[in-house]
C-alpha cells in the first residue's frame, strides 16, 4: 500500500496552556529523549520538564514564561514527531510557526534533537532580552474565515502610521508588535475588526528589530556547527525552501539567529508554499494544543484548496478519519497518524 504524504507543522509559543498540563506524561512517559532533555535542564540548575509538566496545577505565571514554555513546547512537538507512523506516512516537508522553527530544524534532520532542544531552551531565555514592547493579535477574517483585502490594507496603513510592525502573518490573523505606546495608539486608530484586538500578556515584540538583544545573545552562544543538511525540505518564515543536499548550513544558522528573530514571520506564506509545492495528502499539526489549526484552516480557505472555500467547507472536510488537517493535540485525531 502506498504511503500517504504529510506536511508536518510545528507550533510555537502559546500552545501549552492549562488543558495541556500533563501532556508529556500522557503521551511520552518513559521516552529516553525526555530523560535526556530533563538531564540537560537539571545540569544547568533548571527545573526538569517532567516536574513542570507534572505540576499539580497549571500556573500562567510559570508555565507561559519564555524559559519554561519554549522547552515544554519543543519537547512535546518533537516527541510527537517521533511518534508518527513512518510505515504509513511519508513526510514530504516540515515547517513551523515562530518558535516552532527551532522544532522544525530538528524534525527535518537539520540538527540533532538535543541541539534543537538546547536552542529552544536557550531562546526561551534569550526571548526575554529585548527593548520594551509587546504583541497584539488582530483578527481580520470574518465568521466564514474570509479576509476583505480592503480591510487588510487599512490595517496595514494604521500600523504604519503608528510605528507598529507586522510580527506574524497567521492565516486570517495578523500579530503585530511594537513599543507599548505605539500599540496603545494603534488600538485607537484601527478600522472596525471582526473581533476586538487582543494584547498578548508577557510577550515581547517578537520578529521585529526590537529583538536585537535576543539575536545577539543567540549568535554569541549557539554555534553554527550544530546545523547540518535537512533530510526533508524545510520551509522557513519567508517561504524559502531549504532542500536536502543543497542547503548552505552557515546561511541556515544566519537566518535562524538573524532574520528569523528580527523580521516578520510569515506563517501564511510558509504554509502556502508548502501546500502548493508539495501537495500533501494530509497536514499534520504536532502538539501541544491545537490553536494553530484555525490559522491553517484559514490558509486553506484563502487558497480554496481542494474546494475548501470557507469555514463550513473546512469543518465538513475535517469529519472522520479522512481529515485533511490532523492535530495530535486533538482527542480522536492523534490515533490517525501516531503509533
Amino acid at each position: 500500500m502506498a504511503k500517504e504524504s504529510i506536511l508536518v507543522v510545528c507550533p510555537g509559543r502559546g500552545t501549552y496552556n492549562a488543558p495541556e498540563l500533563g501532556y508529556l506524561a500522557r503521551h511520552h512517559s518513559g521516552r529516553p529523549e525526555l530523560a535526556r532533555f530533563d538531564a540537560m535542564r537539571a545540569g544547568k540548575g533548571s527545573e526538569t520538564l517532567t516536574a513542570l509538566d507534572g505540576a499539580a496545577k497549571f500556573s500562567a505565571a510559570l508555565h507561559t514564561r519564555g524559559d519554561v514554555a519554549a522547552p515544554l513546547i519543543y519537547t512535546a512537538s518533537y516527541l510527537d514527531f517521533l511518534s508518527l507512523d513512518r510505515e504509513r506516512f511519508d513526510i514530504v516537508a516540515v515547517t513551523g510557526n515562530s518558535m516552532g522553527w527551532y522544532t522544525a530544524l530538528a524534525c527535518a534532520g537539520a540538527m540533532s534533537g538535543e541541539h534543537g532542544f538546547a536552542i529552544a531552551d536557550a531562546m526561551g531565555v534569550n526571548s526575554q532580552s529585548h527593548e520594551a514592547g509587546g504583541q497584539a493579535v488582530l483578527v481580520l477574517a470574518d465568521e466564514d474565515w474570509r479576509v476583505d483585502p480592503k480591510l487588510a490594507l487599512a490595517v496595514e496603513a494604521a500600523c504604519a502610521r503608528n510605528g507598529v510592525l507586522p510580527s506574524i502573518r497567521l492565516g486570517g490573523m495578523l500579530v503585530v508588535a511594537g513599543a507599548p505606546r505605539a500599540l496603545d495608539a494603534l488600538g485607537k486608530d484601527l478600522p472596525k475588526l471582526p473581533r476586538d484586538p487582543m494584547r498578548l500578556p508577557g510577550n515581547g515584540p517578537f520578529h521585529t528589530p526590537l529583538m536585537a538583544g535576543s539575536a545577539e545573545a543567540a549568535r554569541a552562544t549557539l554555534p553554527a556547527d550544530w546545523f547540518g543538511q535537512p533530510q526533508v525540505p524545510l520551509i522557513d518564515g519567508r517561504g524559502a525552501i531549504w532542500r536536502p543536499f543543497s542547503a548552505d548550513t552557515k546561511a541556515l544558522w544566519d537566518y535562524t539567529f538573524g532574520a528569523q528573530i528580527l523580521d516578520t514571520y510569515d506563517f501564511t506564506l510558509a504554509m502556502t508554499v508548502a501546500i502548493r509545492e508539495f501537495a500533501p495528502d494530509r497536514i499534520v499539526l504536532l502538539g501541544p494544543g491545537e490553536t494553530l489549526g484555525g490559522a491553517i484552516g484559514q490558509v486553506l480557505v484563502a487558497l480554496q484548496w481542494q474546494g475548501i472555500d470557507g469555514k463550513l467547507a473546512f469543518s465538513k472536510r475535517q469529519s472522520g478519519a479522512d481529515a485533511l488537517l490532523v492535530a495530535l493535540g486533538r482527542p480522536g485525531q492523534r490515533e490517525i497518524v501516531a503509533t
